[in-house]
């Protein structure tokens, strides 16, 4: 018995628009062939959400079929039938034999196929910063006579400029986020186990809302006194105690689609640093937010962020946000100086307003945020404020 196609995340021509912008992109650059390596690339352009990255995969675009080939480990191919819109012909699956083999492996099935149907015949495409050394090496020894460009972050360059259809996503997303809060304002409380804690916000997170489910869980940051000095730790061992700060930082996730946001929490009275560092980075955000526009560009964003902080007697060291879209962060466009990214309608970023000051200080507000065609649109409604329990 063969698998059915399950429900599918966007309709076949979104697909074909987004392979046809990537298209024009291999025509410019003399490219007839694309093997994309990167998996949040990968869903993108066919659906494929199964998180199978840790063996060889790649997905074949080529300039004389509609539609693209996906290359899997056999096992993975089953997923590939009922995720993507792509036909069963257009899945292909390479044996276990090259599973933990130090002598072929799936790249050698994915150059395999390139030769047995002339798909490289002409210039090659290859995503080199997500391949290891030892599979760029084999492409070219394996392709001697193929002209090969390198196509890293090229697709996701092309994935900044959402459509409607995405950003309807990340507002499912959106509000599954803001879900998200509520039950830690709810749960977080004197005495309680942050693990306990955690788990209740995870499954405020994947229950979802609006009947619309979390499809994923996303990284989860929550630091705590004191810890807060820190960006990136999880829960730890320990229950809150009266006069802590958590830093909390979740994100609502929609058909991979992912909307960050960070607030800090107080149990008791919050300390007058954490109120003044707090406001700063407020008034810091807003007046971003008063800025953001078709036009302007990242740097001009990240200098209001800097200056309004700066009145405040508040420096902030790292930058002010990045793009996101599929699976938390896009690596493209990043909110900081320097950055003459120009914003575009349907651009969409995690605006962070974190500031990391000592080792045992920091604070935590940011939004997520959509360009919009007169401005500005932010997707989360979580209000901006210092959460005191």
């Amino acid at each position: 018995m063969t698998i059915s196609k399950g429900p599918q995340a966007f309709p076949r021509s979104e697909y074909l628009r987004r392979l046809a912008a990537v298209k024009s992109e291999m025509a410019r650059r003399g490219v007839e062939t694309l093997v994309v390596s990167f998996d949040r690339n990968m869903n993108y352009l066919a659906g494929y959400t199964a998180r199978t990255a840790y063996v060889p995969q790649g997905l074949v675009v080529s300039m004389r079929q509609d539609e693209p080939t996906i290359i899997l480990r056999l096992m993975d191919t089953y997923a590939a039938h009922y995720q993507t819109f792509l036909v069963r012909e257009h899945v292909i699956g390479y044996p276990e034999a090259l599973i933990g083999n130090a002598e072929r492996d799936g790249y050698d099935a994915i150059i395999d196929f390139l030769q047995e149907t002339g798909a490289a015949s002409a210039g090659l495409g290859l995503e080199l910063a997500n391949l290891p050394p030892s599979a760029v090496d084999k492409f070219k020894a394996r392709l001697p006579n193929i002209n090969i460009a390198d196509f890293s972050n090229v697709v996701t360059w092309i994935r900044t400029e959402k459509s409607d259809l995405e950003i309807a996503y990340m507002k499912e997303a959106a509000a599954i986020t803001d879900a998200g809060i509520r039950r830690a304002a709810e749960v977080i409380r004197p005495g309680v186990w942050e693990a306990d804690a955690a788990a209740e916000i995870v499954a405020a997170l994947m229950r979802g809302t609006n009947g619309k489910h979390g499809t994923s869980v996303a990284n989860f940051w929550m630091n705590t006194s004191p810890r807060i000095g820190a960006s990136h730790f999880t829960w730890s061992e320990d229950v809150f105690r009266e006069g802590s700060q958590i830093n909390l930082e979740i994100a609502g996730v929609r058909h991979n689609y992912t909307v960050p946001i960070s607030r800090t929490f107080s149990i008791g009275k919050p300390s007058e640093r954490l109120r003044r560092v707090h406001e700063a980075q407020v008034n810091a955000l807003d007046a971003a937010l008063s800025v953001v526009s078709p036009g302007r560009t990242c740097h001009e964003v990240a200098e209001v962020i800097y200056g309004t902080l700066a009145k405040h007697g508040v420096e902030k060291e790292s930058r002010c946000g990045y793009a996101i879209g599929i699976d938390w962060l896009e690596s493209t466009a990043s909110i900081r100086t320097g950055d003459m990214t120009q914003l575009k309608p349907n651009m969409t970023f995690h605006l962070h307003l974190g500031n990391w000051l000592d080792e045992d200080f920091g604070v935590m507000v940011s939004e997520s945020i959509r360009v919009t065609e007169s401005g500005v649109e932010v997707l989360t409604g979580t209000p901006r404020q210092l959460f005191e329990l």
